[in-house]
Parts: structure tokens; sequence; C-alpha cells
């Protein structure tokens, strides 16, 4: 059971490194450095004073710039390599008390789920600033600020409410799939008489492209 709890909290803190690679850091090393959170060697380090401080500076940049429109897209290109880095970190931190298993593979499932999370959010921050004339980039960003931070008091404080996360993600994901999936297609009706000129026009053309080809029985 502690197992589970441990890999749901990896997944979580990773998916919030993946909207703020520092939100999850900071609540990580403070959780560590009051004693609420105790992690193995190397990654006890976060719960040092020094390190403590230097990502409480970072976080604060990072919140600030992703405010701006313009300056959030370079930001996102810019964490593209620090986001995914910091998944990586803080799903090893979490699911690598479990034995048996090499240390590699939680790195890169951690990678590659912040990664995924990070792609998703810098292919949509764009689509935002351009409908909204970058009015909407501060609110979206103080949303995923928000979401970042529930996720990591949850996977860390309550892991078990991931896994109901993930579930009623997943519940919804498929519920509107097979919605798609078979939505009718609307067919436009067209009159008898246009559907007779358009056979007409598709014949005539059939027939001068026989007649250019100059073949024949």
């Amino acid at each position: 059971m502690n197992e589970l709890l441990n890999l749901s909290a990896a997944f979580g803190l990773a998916g919030a490194a993946g909207l703020n690679a520092y939100i999850p850091l900071l609540l990580v090393s403070i959780l560590t450095r009051l004693g609420l959170v105790h992690l193995v060697a190397p990654y006890d380090v976060m719960g040092q004073t020094w390190c403590v401080v230097l990502l409480a500076v970072l976080c604060v940049i990072e919140i600030v710039v992703d405010k701006v429109p313009g300056a959030d897209h370079v930001n996102d290109v810019i964490q593209t390599f620090v986001r995914p880095t910091a998944g990586a970190v803080l799903f090893a931190s979490q699911a690598g008390t479990m034995t048996g298993v090499h240390p590699g593979v939680w790195i890169v499932m951690g990678l590659m789920f912040a990664g995924l999370v990070h792609v998703t959010k810098m292919s949509v921050r764009p689509v935002v600033n351009l409908t909204t004339g970058g009015i909407g980039a501060p609110v979206v960003s103080v949303l995923e600020d928000l979401i970042a931070t529930v996720m990591s008091l949850v996977a860390l404080l309550a892991p078990v409410f991931v896994v109901v996360g993930i579930g009623v993600f997943g519940w919804v994901g498929w519920k509107a799939y097979k919605r798609f999936r078979t939505r009718p297609v609307v067919v436009r009706a067209v009159p008898m008489g246009e559907v007779g000129v358009a056979s007409v026009r598709v014949i005539e053309s059939r027939e001068e492209e026989l007649v250019g080809w100059g073949g024949g029985v």
C-alpha cells in the first residue's frame, strides 16, 4: 500500500512540475525542512536552507514572468529543459524507495510525464494569448499555479486522492472520447435538381477526359 501511495505522489508531483517546475520543488523542500517529508539521499539535499531559498527565488521569477504575454512563451521554451528535469527528480525522490526497480526507470517516467504536461501547456498558451489579445495569459497562469500548488500538496499529504483524481480524469476523458466518436454526422440536403446538374457535369467532364486521352477500343 505504501508503495502505491509513493507512486501516486510521484505522478502528482511530476504533473505539477510540468506546469511550474519550482512550485512542487519548493513545497517538497519546505516540508522536508520542517520534517513533514522524509527524503533519502541524494534527494534529501532539498531540505537544506540554501536550497529552500534558491528555489523560492526561482519560483517567484517563474510566477512573475509567466504572467506577461509574449514573455511567457519565451519562458516556456526555456522551461522545456527545466520542467521535465524537475519532474524526473521529484518522481525519483518519491518512487525511489520502491525496491526491485532500477532508479533510471523512475527518472525516465518522471521526465516523460512532466514533459507531456509541459508540452500541452506550451501548446495551449499561444492560443490563449492570440484569442484573448494577451488578457487571458495572467488568468490562465494563475489557474496553472493554483493547480500545481494543490496537486503538490495533495501528492505530499494525501496521495491517495491522486489515484482518485487520475481515475476521474481518465473516466471523463473516456466518456468525451466515446461522445466524440458517436457524434452524428450532419449531412446537408441537396435539391434533386442540383444533383442532376452535378451528375451531368461529372459525365461531361469524364467524356472530355476520354476524348482527350486519344485512346480507343
